[in-house]
């Protein structure tokens, strides 16, 4: 299915702030089906002037009138939805049918309302309920109805939706969650019973309705000694003062309740606010908790970086009374293999997830082994391109394989004082890291075959790759006939 900025682009005349108003409209349009127990269709005209949808939002209080998709269809402007659309475009005002329409076994009941950004209309927005589920409104049906009534008089005049950030999707509540109206001077005039039951869980004792519900929050988050106004009070004196929506959180007993208020200013004049309440105690406990195994994962990373540099430093210690060639190069490699992992786990130490940019420890790993050249020798190591983002498990196991391959490099690529040039290209195809060490030496000798290979280095790097990490590994001559070209490539998510 097609996106609204894809049907928009290819099928009417709207620019992009247009489009992006249109956006902000159906990422709050949810609170507006759910109010109105009806589902929402946005249309707008197309080149060809017939009406297009390109969005449509579903009730999750009552029920649909659209069971199929109905985004990308079209209305005639001279057919009796199209009339109505027409209308409501032209004379910028809602329309209501006087009679519902049969929609097959359906009589559902439509308006137009014209959505306006500035001194335009845009679109038309078109509410359409199940006259057969209607039936005597609870107090709670009329509060939504009304505030649904004001919310799409706002549309219409350039009001709504609000600018700013908008919410959280997952996380801002929704109008099942609580919802309190309040009037212009901030006392509360009705609370659902989902509302009532947050504000009891924070200590409310009494009825809600007439009481001031700044005043309210003030008295449970205020502790003693406190002399700034808590941020709940605030946020609603903010509301009900300059017309700003604001969200914020109250703690009281134990318990933590998300507010989202809204100001309803139909007709600029101001009507007080609708807040959307949220107990979200069990949400903030789940997180205080994931923040603390959060810091407690890193503090692990930062002791095992420790601890392997506490063995890197022991094994160089070691290596330097070696009087063994051999064995001080054992050893010597030993200490940038565990270097490597180290910086991997540092890393990690300072990430919030197990998580890590890889080019940063990347241009740490070329710059150790670029140390091991000869001092005679002018070799320069050098990255293009980037490893972006990788898992932890991946980081550490590509770490030690870099670490290899460009430190085999440097060692056996040049014979002698030598100019050369060691290239690391990475690259992130569709799924897969891409990584290529080049070297512009002697080449590889005639025997070379990367499975019979004595080397431990490569060995290693063949566990790595193909084993640890279900990738490819090729080590062939270079693509000019000089030099070495040691190609990876590892899956990643």
């Amino acid at each position: 299915m097609s996106t609204l900025a894809e049907l928009a682009r290819a099928r009417t005349a709207l620019d992009a702030e247009d489009v992006a108003w249109l956006h902000r409209l159906v990422a709050e349009w949810q609170l507006v089906a759910d109010l109105s127990f009806a589902d929402l269709v946005l249309r707008v005209r197309t080149t060809g002037g017939s009406w297009l949808a390109v969005a449509h939002k579903r009730p999750t209080t009552g029920p649909t009138t659209y069971p199929l998709d109905v985004v990308g269809s079209e209305q005639a402007a001279d057919s009796p939805g199209g009339q109505r659309l027409e209308r409501a475009a032209r004379e910028g005002r809602t329309v209501r049918d006087p009679e519902p329409e049969w929609r097959g076994r359906l009589r559902v009941r439509c308006e137009a309302v014209p959505v306006r950004r500035g001194a335009r209309i845009i679109a038309v927005l078109c509410r359409e309920t199940d006259s057969a589920a209607t039936r005597m409104p609870s107090a709670l049906e009329l509060t939504y109805l009304t505030t649904a009534g004001e919310l799409l008089q706002m549309v219409g005049e350039g009001r709504f939706p609000f600018p700013g950030l908008l919410p959280d999707p997952e996380h801002a509540p929704r109008v099942g969650d609580g919802l309190v109206r309040l009037d212009r001077t901030g006392h509360v005039v009705y609370a659902s019973p989902n509302a009532l039951s947050a504000y009891r869980r924070l200590g409310v004792a009494g009825d809600l309705i007439g009481a001031h519900l700044g005043h309210t929050i003030a008295r449970l988050s205020a502790g003693p000694g406190t002399l700034d106004e808590p941020r709940g009070s605030a946020a609603l004196a903010a509301v009900l003062r300059f017309g700003e929506p604001r969200e914020s959180e109250v703690e009281a007993q134990g318990a933590t309740v998300l507010l989202r208020a809204l100001p309803l200013f139909p007709g600029g004049e101001p009507r007080g606010a609708l807040v959307l309440v949220r107990d979200v105690t069990e949400l903030r406990s789940r997180d205080r908790q994931l923040i603390g195994k959060d810091a407690t994962i890193r503090e692990i990373h930062h002791r095992v970086k420790n601890n392997l540099q506490t063995v890197a430093a022991l094994l160089r210690l070691q290596a330097r009374r070696m009087t063994v060639p051999e064995a001080r190069t054992a050893l010597e490699e030993s200490v940038r293999r565990v270097s490597s992992i180290a910086m991997v786990h540092e890393m990690l130490s300072q990430a919030w997830d197990e998580v890590v940019s890889f080019d940063e420890i990347a241009d740490r790993v070329l710059a150790m082994c670029a140390e091991v050249a000869a001092p005679e020798s002018a070799v320069v190591v050098r990255r293009t391109g980037s490893f972006g983002e990788l898992p932890a498990d991946v980081a550490t196991a590509l770490a030690m394989a870099l670490t290899e391959l460009v430190q085999n490099a440097v060692e056996h690529a040049f014979e002698g004082p030598a100019h050369g040039l060691i290239e690391v290209a990475a690259s992130r195809p569709e799924g897969r890291l891409r990584v290529e060490v080049v070297d512009d030496g002697g080449g590889l000798p005639p025997s070379f075959h990367l499975a019979s290979s004595p080397r431990l280095g490569l060995q290693i790097v063949r566990t790595l790759i193909e084993g640890e990490l279900r990738g490819s590994l090729v080590v062939e001559a270079g693509s000019s006939g000089a030099g070495t070209r040691a190609a990876l490539e590892v899956p990643v998510l």
